[in-house]
């Protein structure tokens, strides 16, 4: 479908592949031995989720359900349009979602503040630990405007305000640290490239004070989570 003249693939770093255990808590297995918890379980545990039941009280159940669903899926398959393009392999999806997933991942692709800012990708769908805190799959790590960055691709059903992406941003900082902990690298930035159902592109960028302020807050999350055990 894609041809891709511009992205290079280079193997820079050997990224392990976790094994995962899903349930109430998604876990990831290390090498070590340690199970420990996703990154988006942390989030998702420690968030405020007065809005969500509103939502759902105010949509109804099982429309929320669907749009849940709908949701996913159409995240799921414009990953993996990018994922195919990067790798520079065909990939269709002929189903409603996939058609429309395709044409979200189509503008990240073609948007000038979007792939084509990537000029190296070490790796995509990258398993990341911290170890002994957390440990996650992030979408792609590479060169983005010239600087080491883990990179995030988003779908979302109207366009974000960015203090509503607080938890993309964390996600940023947290997969950065554990880079930077397993690789003794240095990455401090952070991008969410996201399109939304009606072709909207979007870039939320995380560098500098912010990036900093946003690993702070992981780990303020991290810290309620692990007392939340007890």
């Amino acid at each position: 479908m894609w041809y891709n003249a511009a992205v290079q693939i280079v193997q820079k770093y050997n990224y392990a592949d976790l094994k995962r255990k899903d349930g109430a808590t998604r876990l990831y297995l290390t090498p070590e031995g340690e199970a420990l918890p996703s990154v988006t379980t942390i989030l998702s545990k420690t968030k405020d989720k007065t809005f969500l039941k509103e939502w759902r009280a105010r949509v109804g159940e099982k429309q929320a359900e669907k749009i849940i669903s709908d949701s996913s899926q159409i995240g799921t398959a414009l990953h993996l349009y990018i994922e195919h393009y990067v790798n520079e392999h065909a990939y269709k999806d002929l189903t409603d979602i996939g058609i429309q997933a395709g044409k979200m991942a189509q503008v990240i692709i073609d948007h000038d503040e979007g792939l084509k800012k990537i000029s190296e990708v070490w790796g995509s769908e990258v398993h990341l630990y911290y170890p002994g805190k957390f440990a996650g799959t992030t979408d792609m790590v590479g060169v983005y405007d010239g600087r080491p960055t883990i990179i995030d691709f988003k779908q979302t059903n109207r366009p974000k305000k960015r203090e509503w992406v607080q938890d993309y941003l964390m996600q940023l900082s947290a997969y950065a640290m554990a880079h930077n902990k397993l690789f003794d690298t240095e990455i401090d930035q952070g991008v969410v490239l996201m399109c939304s159902r009606d072709l909207l592109f979007q870039k939320f960028e995380l560098k500098g004070e912010n990036f900093v302020r946003a690993g702070e807050a992981f780990m303020k999350k991290l810290d309620l989570y692990l007392q939340s055990l007890l």
